[in-house]
């Protein structure tokens, strides 16, 4: 028990660790070539921090695991809206300093409605079987590359980063990123497996673990960093990694899994998708509706609390 314990902590003193280079390395990095913050939390961060949702699903289409397939995803999704963003405007109020967030949020909510009219066939014929085809998968692939096209727009438009985050040496920058994935990656394993072990030595049922310590694990990379961004007063980073990250995990990471093995639904899912769509316009309509352009603490403390409402109505 105590080796478990102390496997854990270094778990997350590693999370730390990499959330605090990746920052510093994308920050630094957006600095360097004049582009916005966004545009690396929606790409470099975005993609690192999805790389364990990404392998989970790799090996979940080998396998034909279905359930985990779209349970990791989706399951995720919720998460990083609910809870990163909760609690990273706890922290510190995330301001959307580039005017251009309020197209990557509507974005991501058409990926979800997108998924969700591809993955319910039955709507339509009564007599078919749901199921995320090659095909749906090609469709998924599509509309990530229109969304890579608009990215590539955002860095070729005229920008000034004027902010005052320190430039390292292009080299420094870089070994940053790349050793804070590795630290995030490591780390979350490590936490996620100790955790497991903690939890079933003091008797918490395999469904409870499954439905929380497992399915939150693959997103405690994007629970890291955004955090860190936030504290380091990077809302667009912050930000950026979870829109981001929700974008990828739909449209490149289900479209790939769909593409290596056609993938069954289940229409219980039906009800996280949901979330999915309401916590993402909720997220629109509190950031730019009022034009503020700023997720404050009462406005995370409603995310976290939906949060925990939805876990106990779904933990029945």
């Amino acid at each position: 028990m105590v080796l478990t314990v102390l496997y854990l902590s270094i778990g997350f003193a590693l999370l730390i660790f990499g959330a605090d280079l990746l920052v510093r390395g994308a920050s630094s990095l957006a600095k360097r070539f004049n582009v916005p913050e966004i545009v690396i939390g929606l790409t470099i961060v975005a993609f690192g921090t999805s790389t364990p949702e990404m392998i989970v699903n790799i090996i979940a289409a080998l396998k034909g695991a279905a359930d985990i397939s779209f349970g990791n995803i989706i399951g995720s999704n919720n998460f990083n809206i609910l809870i990163i963003l909760g609690i990273s405007s706890l922290i510190f109020p995330l301001e959307a300093k580039s005017n251009t967030a309020w197209k990557e949020v509507p974005f991501a909510l058409l990926s979800a409605v997108v998924l969700l009219f591809l993955v319910n066939d039955r709507w339509l014929n009564i007599d078919s079987v749901n199921i995320l085809t090659r095909w749906d998968g090609i469709i998924l692939l599509i509309l990530f590359s229109m969304f890579l096209v608009y990215v590539f727009k955002l860095m070729s438009s005229d920008f000034t980063n004027d902010s005052d985050t320190k430039i390292y040496r292009l080299f420094t920058t870089i070994g940053f990123i790349i050793v804070g994935l590795a630290g995030l990656i490591l780390g979350g394993n490590f936490v996620v497996k100790n955790a497991v072990v903690i939890a079933q030595q003091i008797g918490i049922s395999e469904r409870i673990i499954g439905l929380t310590i497992v399915a939150a694990g693959t997103s405690l990379p994007e629970l890291a960093t955004s955090v860190v961004a936030a504290i380091k007063k990077h809302p667009d980073i912050a930000l950026g990694n979870v829109v981001g990250s929700n974008i990828f995990n739909i449209l490149l990471i289900l479209g790939i899994t769909a593409i290596i093995n056609p993938t069954s639904y289940q229409t219980a899912f039906n009800q996280d998708l949901y979330l999915m769509i309401f916590s993402t316009v909720l997220l629109f309509v509190l950031l730019f509706v009022p034009k503020k352009h700023k997720l404050d603490r009462y406005e995370g403390a409603i995310f976290l609390l939906m949060f925990v409402a939805y876990a106990v109505f779904f933990l029945k």
